[in-house]
């Protein structure tokens, strides 16, 4: 870096939280969680576009993270993100953990290249997205109880995330999150990668891949109703939505060659469907305690 002194938001790659895969603090949160949210996601974004950046050398990466983690802790103001997002936690009495979880895996982003199995992929998502889901829950004052069923959907989620850019990641920084014990039972190098198109081998790799995160967030399909917040609740419900439909494209595309993203429409419709399915679920539950309450009660 030139400038010691130079605020980490200037290595933005100019991503916002409209421009994410799945809902951000979108119409459904109610509007006074959206500025602590909101200020979390920045902070994320600008640690994750520092790790992403394909000409900053790994030692100025993890020296701009590190003063990240040091402004979130209030041992410096070099940062703007990290102040902004200091001073909405402490308003809310929340913890700088999750955030500090995310730190931890943008810095793993930045020294560990490559993932020896399942196992050890599910492990990255601990920290670089289980913390995303848990923070928002913590937000609305959700209990910690329905943890599991929110890090089996973020986790789904980061590997989507992983498969659709299997070659950019790969091409551009030289990291691989398929398993490499996966590739290997398909005879599938993580050279294949970097090709325009997948290898049959590696197709199967892949689309195997998203055979099992599917599996993964099928165990999250209760998750919207354990949460008491209704808007929260549709928010998940949609972003389960969107991430069932993400999967089967996955399970029958190759995301070297072929579009596996959802286009606006598509994802204004599987917004609604996730809204509708949600407050009908939601409904239906009501009128299931009440039958069940005793009578008198």
């Amino acid at each position: 870096m030139n400038d010691a002194a130079t605020d980490a938001g200037n290595w933005r790659s100019g991503k916002g939280h409209r421009d994410e895969n799945f809902p951000v603090a979108s119409f459904l949160i109610h509007s006074r969680h959206r500025g602590v949210i909101l200020a979390f996601y920045n902070f994320v974004r600008t640690a994750d576009d520092i790790a992403d950046h394909a000409g900053m050398a790994p030692d100025e990466k993890l020296s701009l993270l590190d003063r990240l983690e040091a402004g979130l802790a209030g041992k410096s103001d070099a940062d703007a993100v990290a102040v902004h997002l200091r001073q909405a936690l402490a308003e809310r009495s929340l913890s700088p953990r999750h955030a500090q979880d995310l730190l931890a895996a943008f810095k793993l982003d930045v020294t560990k290249l490559r993932y020896r199995d399942w196992d050890d992929l599910l492990h990255y998502c601990s920290y670089s997205a289980m913390p995303v889901g848990r923070f928002v829950l913590d937000v609305h004052g959700e209990s910690r109880s329905i943890w599991p069923a929110n890090d089996a959907l973020c986790a789904a989620l980061q590997i989507i995330n992983h498969l659709q850019d299997c070659k950019d990641d790969y091409r551009n920084l030289d990291r691989v999150y398929i398993p490499l014990d996966t590739l290997a039972a398909s005879g599938a190098g993580v050279e294949a990668l970097g090709e325009p198109r997948a290898s049959p081998a590696l197709l199967d790799a892949l689309h195997g891949l998203a055979e099992r995160t599917e599996r993964l967030l099928c165990e999250s399909d209760g998750f919207a109703l354990l949460i008491n917040d209704r808007r929260l609740s549709l928010e998940v419900s949609v972003i389960n939505t969107l991430a069932h439909r993400l999967t089967r494209l996955l399970k029958v595309r190759d995301p070297l060659s072929d579009r596996v993203h959802l286009s606006v429409l598509a994802v204004l419709g599987r917004t609604m469907i996730g809204i509708l399915s949600g407050t009908y679920r939601r409904v239906g539950r009501r009128s299931a305690a009440t039958t069940q309450k005793p009578r008198g009660a």
